[in-house]
């Protein structure tokens, strides 16, 4: 890349939402200048334009953009984080109750779409932060990779339609991979994140066309927070991409890489997936996503709908002594207060959340809709350390309602605020405007 006297490199940063991509770039000390940054989130923007005032921002539909236009930019590099739903493996439902708690604002993911309960309590007043944005969609590269996803029981979500080609959503892209073969320049490099699932999916299959008839090198990856030692599981998508005819030192010919390339590694493969497995690995997959419910069927549940691997696979990364601790990423001076879940969704949603400590080295997924719904939209933090959850969850079933309650309130669970999100999300302390 640009060294030396070399001139910064041009870089379009596409679906840019709160400014994710750019703020890797920046982190990289790469020498580069974005040209142009695309969305349609009005949020989201309104985060990018805080952070980046001197980067032209545009609020329009790319698909509005004609080939002159991209060809004035005349960019280098090319990094994007396409809409996700039409290759999301689970789809969160309509909550089928009240807002669970202080309601949290849009994310930074600007192709999310809005979560809008139809039904049910307001969101509560005292922490309305729909002024805000909160993250839930940072791209990897930035030092932090963009959990498992969702990890909600099957009442309350259904299986992703991964409509694909075939989802208007998936248009935006198209229009991209149409536009990229007809520039007058092609850009040196690409950068591409979404969800897994985007892997066996008839879109990548377009991607990677399109750019082997461009001339480009590639490799893909599927990779998590946790790989740079971050107490967050997030499964992400990402593909690299240069223009030359030589293959990249890392490359893996039809493999998806599980893990960064090491530094003179001759031997990639050992940590990937065969491309022309992937398929039928998407059809086990389901179990995977099995978190704290109760999905196995078969084993027996020990407490808090738990199953004994369930709960052995959680202390393995609680042991993990190259992930940090979540106690890392938590704010100091908090008001607790507004964050604590009430008792009436404690009653409620007990045996669905996942309770993590500030001593953990893991949490899952933060979704849009945390802290306005329960099921697999994030972890829960246990203010209360020395309090054994397992104990509280085995003495509830004989107790009565006022009694359960009791219990539950002395583990003083509360949800991550959106700062603490964003430290987990790679975010650095100078990003602002949550």
């Amino acid at each position: 890349m640009a060294a030396g006297g070399a001139a910064p490199l041009r870089v379009l940063e596409l679906y840019s939402g709160v400014g994710g991509m750019h703020q890797a770039l920046r982190e990289s000390c790469v020498p580069a200048q974005v040209v142009a940054a695309i969305d349609v989130n009005t949020v989201a923007n309104e985060v990018y334009r805080f952070n980046f005032p001197h980067t032209p921002l545009l609020a329009k539909t790319i698909e509005g953009i004609p080939l002159q236009v991209f060809d004035r930019w005349s960019f280098d590099m090319l990094v994007m984080s396409p809409p996700c739903q039409p290759f999301t493996r689970l789809d969160p439902g309509p909550h089928p109750g009240p807002h669970p708690g202080p309601h949290v604002s849009p994310t930074t993911c600007s192709h999310v779409p809005s979560l809008c309960c139809p039904h049910g309590d307001p969101p509560a007043p005292e922490l309305d932060l729909s002024t805000r944005a909160q993250p839930s969609g940072l791209h990897l590269c930035c030092c932090v990779t963009c959990s498992v996803g969702l990890a909600p029981s099957a009442s309350a979500t259904r299986i992703g339609r991964q409509g694909d080609v075939a989802d208007p959503r998936t248009n935006s892209f198209l229009y991209v991979l149409d536009v990229l073969p007809r520039l007058q320049k092609l850009p040196k490099y690409i950068l591409l994140e979404n969800v897994k699932g985007f892997e066996v999916s008839s879109t990548r299959d377009l991607l990677v066309q399109t750019i082997e008839n461009c001339g480009f090198q590639y490799q893909e990856f599927l990779l998590s927070p946790a790989s740079l030692g971050i107490p967050n599981s997030r499964l992400r998508y990402f593909l690299i991409a240069k223009l030359q005819s030589e293959p990249l030192s890392f490359q893996a010919p039809g493999q998806v890489l599980m893990e960064f390339p090491k530094t003179g590694s001759r031997n990639p493969q050992n940590c990937a997936i065969d491309a022309g497995k992937k398929i039928e690995a998407k059809k086990i997959e389901p179990s995977i996503l099995c978190d704290n419910t109760q999905c196995s069927g078969k084993e027996a549940i020990l407490f808090k709908l738990e199953t004994a691997k369930e709960i052995n696979r959680k202390h393995q990364q609680d042991s993990d002594l190259s992930v940090q601790m979540l106690r890392d990423f938590l704010e100091d001076d908090v008001d607790r207060k507004q964050y604590f879940l009430p008792p009436k969704l404690l009653l409620r949603y007990a045996l669905l959340l996942d309770i993590v400590k500030p001593t953990c080295r893991r949490s899952t997924c933060f979704t849009k809709g945390y802290g306005s719904y329960i099921e697999g939209t994030g972890s829960v933090l246990q203010v209360a350390e020395d309090v054994q959850i397992e104990n509280i969850y085995k003495s509830l079933p004989n107790l009565s309602q006022e009694e359960k309650i009791t219990k539950l309130l002395m583990l003083k669970l509360r949800y991550f605020t959106p700062r603490e999100i964003a430290n987990l999300l790679g975010f650095p302390p100078e990003f602002d405007e949550w």
